[in-house]
C-alpha cells in the first residue's frame, strides 16, 4: 500500500540522519584531538615530567624528615629509657636496704611479734 512506501523511506531517512548526527560529532571531538600539534603535545608532555618531578623531589625530602624526625624520636626515647632502668636499678637497692633495716629493727625489739604493739 502506498503508505507503508512511504512511511518507510521517510523512517529510513530518519534513523540515517541520526546516525549521520552522531557520526559528524564523533568526528568532531576526533578533530579535536588530531588537532593537536605535536609541538603542543611534547610541550605538555615535558611540563607533566616536570611537574613529576618535582612531586616526586618533594616526597623524597618530606621521606628523609620523616626518617629523620623518627631517628631523632628513636634516641630520644632509647636515652629516656636507660634513665629509667637506672631509677629502677636504684630504687630497688633502696628497698632492698630499707627491708633490711627494718628486719634488723623488728629482731632487735624481741622477736617474733612482727612488729605489733601488743605490750600498749
Amino acid at each position: 500500500m502506498g503508505g507503508e512506501s512511504v512511511g518507510t523511506p521517510a523512517s529510513s531517512k530518519g534513523i540515517g540522519s541520526t546516525t549521520g548526527l552522531e557520526h559528524v560529532q564523533g568526528t568532531g571531538e576526533g578533530q579535536k584531538k588530531r588537532g593537536r600539534s605535536p609541538a603542543d603535545k611534547e610541550r605538555k608532555r615535558l611540563k607533566r615530567l616536570l611537574r613529576n618531578q618535582v612531586s616526586a623531589q618533594q616526597a623524597r625530602e618530606r621521606k628523609k624528615a620523616y626518617f629523620s624526625n623518627l631517628e631523632t624520636r628513636v634516641n630520644d626515647l632509647e636515652k629516656k629509657n636507660l634513665e629509667l632502668k637506672e631509677k629502677l636499678s636504684n630504687l630497688q637497692n633502696e628497698n632492698q636496704i630499707l627491708r633490711h633495716i627494718l628486719k634488723n629493727m623488728t629482731a632487735s625489739r624481741g622477736g617474733g611479734n612482727s612488729g605489733t604493739n601488743n605490750a600498749e
